[in-house]
């Protein structure tokens, strides 16, 4: 695998290294060894596969508030995506900056995102699979988002048509601070 910094501290666009012959194409997706030697995380607890049936289809911007911030490994195993991230860690010198990369079942790229980051996509194509590896289990109270649309980033959307959830369209606007877990109930 090919481990390439982003434009964002800690995220890494990850390449596989494929080698072929006339029946196709053998590649490592991941290696617990490889992650380790770059200082990523390399313990995830859970998968999860998420599909789209429209271009157009928007979900994000998501992520977990701490003890139960994840890391994500996200690749597009079906059609592709423009995959977006943000930095909300603020004594990180690239906080509030974002993002973005196409990911396709084409191209084969992953995206490393890292605790303290928002992730969402936008679908570039019809029927669209993503597959995502993440390092801790879903926490309902401890789930935030931030707007699709939020001036502060000020993302820049690939596709006018946008295919959002009610959650989705409802996250609140970035204030600078993380606000506290939902009380459990």
């Amino acid at each position: 695998m090919i481990f390439s910094e982003t434009p964002l501290v800690g995220a890494y666009l990850i390449d596989i290294e494929p080698i072929e012959d006339v029946r196709g194409f053998f590649a490592r997706s991941f290696c617990k060894n490889e992650f380790t030697v770059h200082g990523l995380q390399s313990e995830f607890v859970q998968c999860n596969i998420a599909s789209n049936y429209k271009k157009g289809t928007l979900r994000g911007m998501h992520y977990q508030l701490e003890p139960y911030a994840e890391v994500k490994l996200v690749r597009c195993i079906r059609g592709s995506i423009y995959d977006v991230v943000i930095d909300l860690r603020e004594k990180s010198s690239t906080f509030k900056k974002w993002f973005s990369v196409e990911l396709s079942a084409g191209n084969c790229k992953m995206l490393y995102v890292p605790e303290g980051f928002a992730h969402g996509y936008q679908t570039l194509t019809d029927d669209t699979e993503v597959f995502y590896q993440v390092s801790e289990f879903y926490q309902p109270n401890y789930e935030r988002g931030i707007r699709w649309d939020d001036g502060n980033f000020d993302i820049q959307w690939p596709l006018q048509e946008k295919i959002i959830s009610s959650k989705d369209r409802n996250w609140d606007i970035f204030n600078g601070k993380h606000s506290e877990p939902c009380a459990r109930g």
